[in-house]
């Protein structure tokens, strides 16, 4: 598929990128290689190919759901300006 210069200028018109005109011609003949490739691979018979989720078959591994921190109110607010009660205090924002 050949790209001119003016569906190039609207691609990138789209794409709000900001392609000069002297690199117009570069780029739909990247542009068109690009599409080129895609046509090639649309020739690939894919018909018993399994969809892939993943380059390998690694599986997730389970961990047990469990709080492993926590409670730590006092360390947290230990270098808070001003700390009431295991909450931050915050300067009044509204009258």
């Amino acid at each position: 598929m050949s790209l001119d210069k003016a569906t190039v200028r609207r691609i990138a018109t789209l794409a709000r990128i900001e392609v000069p005109d002297t690199d117009l011609e570069a780029v739909a003949g990247q542009l068109s290689g690009i599409l080129d490739w895609i046509e090639q691979l649309k020739e690939v018979d894919t018909e018993n190919v399994a969809p892939m989720t993943g380059g390998t078959d690694l599986k997730l591994q389970w961990r047990k759901d469990a709080v492993t921190d926590g409670d730590k109110a006092d360390k947290v607010l230990a270098n808070a300006p001003d700390g009431h009660d295991s909450f931050f205090g915050v300067p009044k924002v509204v009258e």
